[in-house]
This record gives structure tokens, C-alpha cells and sequence, in this order.
């Protein structure tokens, strides 16, 4: 038996043990909390892992930037106030890089079913359940967008420095790059999750509109007007625009699904 294959075949064993217990916990405003399974063994794991997958791994030590990032991106990757709605287990195999990335095959009917299938006293109460998820993403991207900005400064700074400080070890370079590459596709994983949670939200409201009508639902509706912005900027990888990194809106207009909606002219006869 090669070390290789005894490698993979003690990895599988690990990662079918931690299987059940590979949801991250979370502390406030669902920022990641400390962890020495979740912080330390799963991701050195996970190295080893993608190193045997022939994916880039950096040896650097990492930045307070960059862990204030990850910190803050995770609540968007998962979303544990809808129990497991965007598959917050696997989402943990996929951070630590023990597993390959499953988020491109997340679908956006997944959030209206847990609602649907929720009972709740009254069926308002669903818009307004949509309505404060919305409002606490709302609430955290500014802050989100802020910490990305500053990774990709420090990034930069680093390319920089080895410009300046003239040849160094090849590996420093090497290093270099694939940090560079592990902080982008972390950047790429939360403009998937951003996007995924706005066309859940639209889905949501969409056939809420159609099974349960209510006043509430122009309310939801404009929360999902204010989000289309950061959505926008998230795709064209503008983090560090703005004041503060405000979304701002630079001048688009998101329309409202009631602006856009074809007016029903059929006359009912009642009988």
C-alpha cells in the first residue's frame, strides 16, 4: 500500500467521524466562534486534503484581516436560524477544504420550502420571518463588505513587498500565490452565498405572493430593493467602494416586482 493511498484511506476515516458533529458553532450576529476541532483540526486536515487534490495551499499564517473576513463572511455561508437551509454541514467540510465545493449545486426553492413546511399561528408571520432574515443580512454586509476590502489590501501590500524587497526563496513567492488564490475563492464562495440568498428570498416572496397574498409582502419587497444593491457590487467584486462601504446604490435603480407586474384584466363573475 502506497502512503498516498494510506494517507487518503486515514483521511476518509477521519472525515467519516466528524461527519456528525461538522456544523460550526456560531456566537453573535452569527459570526463564527471559537473552536479547537473547527479552527484547528479540521482545517489542518483539510490542507492535507486539498494537497493531495493538487490545489494550491499556503503556509502563511494568517492575518488578523483575513480571519476577521472569514469570521464575518461565515453567517452568510450557512444559516442556522432556518436549520440547515443551505446545507451548513457540508458548508463546514467545504470551508476546512475536506471536501470539494458543493455550494454550486444549492437550490433556490430549499429556503421557501423550510418556510412552508414551518407552522406558524398565522400565515403573515412568514413575511415576516423573510423580512428579518433580509433585515439581518442587511444589517452585517456593510461591515462584511469592509473585511474583504481589507483582505484584498493585504494581498496587495504583500505582492508589494516582494516586488520591493527584491529575490527571496522561491517559496516565499509560491506561498504568496496561493494565498492569494485561497483568499479569492473564499471571496467567490461569499458572492455565491450572497446571490444565492437573494434569489432564495426572491423565490420565497415570489410564491408566498401566490399561496398566502398579504399586505406584508411590500414590505419584504423593499427590504429585497435595498439588498439587489450589495448583490450587484458583491458580482462586480466592488468591495472597497462607497463611504464606509456603503452600498450607495451607484445610481441603479432595482424595480419592484409590483412596478414590473402585468395588471390582472379578467373579470371574475360571481355566482
Amino acid at each position: 500500500m502506497s502512503s498516498t493511498f494510506g494517507r487518503a484511506i486515514g483521511l476518509l476515516i477521519v472525515v467519516s467521524l466528524l461527519a456528525g458533529c461538522a456544523t460550526r458553532p456560531v456566537g453573535d450576529f452569527g459570526r463564527a466562534a471559537p473552536s479547537v476541532l473547527h479552527d484547528e483540526i479540521m482545517p489542518s486536515i483539510g490542507k492535507s486534503a486539498a494537497n493531495m487534490r493538487g490545489e494550491p495551499v499556503s503556509k502563511f499564517n494568517q492575518t488578523d484581516q483575513e480571519r476577521e473576513m472569514h469570521d464575518r463572511t461565515w453567517r452568510f455561508l450557512i444559516a442556522a436560524h432556518a436549520k440547515d437551509w443551505t446545507f451548513d454541514r457540508s458548508v463546514e467540510l467545504q470551508r476546512t477544504r475536506i471536501g470539494a465545493a458543493r455550494d454550486f449545486t444549492f437550490t433556490r426553492d430549499r429556503y421557501y420550502r423550510w418556510l412552508r413546511e414551518t407552522e406558524y399561528q398565522s400565515s403573515r408571520t412568514r413575511y415576516s420571518t423573510v423580512g428579518r432574515h433580509i433585515q439581518a443580512d442587511l444589517d452585517t454586509l456593510p461591515t462584511t463588505f469592509v473585511s474583504i476590502c481589507a483582505v484584498i489590501e493585504v494581498d496587495r501590500q504583500r505582492a508589494v513587498a516582494l516586488a520591493e524587497l527584491g529575490p527571496m526563496d522561491p517559496s516565499v513567492s509560491a506561498n504568496l500565490t496561493a494565498r492569494r488564490t485561497e483568499n479569492q475563492w473564499h471571496i467567490d464562495w461569499f458572492v455565491r452565498a450572497l446571490t444565492y440568498r437573494y434569489d432564495s428570498y426572491s423565490f420565497a416572496l415570489d410564491h408566498l405572493l401566490v399561496e398566502t397574498p398579504h399586505e406584508q409582502s411590500l414590505a419584504v419587497d423593499e427590504s429585497l430593493r435595498r439588498m439587489a444593491p450589495w448583490v450587484e457590487r458583491a458580482r462586480r467584486g466592488d468591495f472597497c467602494g462607497g463611504a464606509g462601504g456603503s452600498a450607495g446604490g451607484h445610481g441603479v435603480t432595482i424595480p419592484s416586482r409590483y412596478q414590473t407586474m402585468v395588471p390582472d384584466s379578467e373579470v371574475v363573475v360571481q355566482k
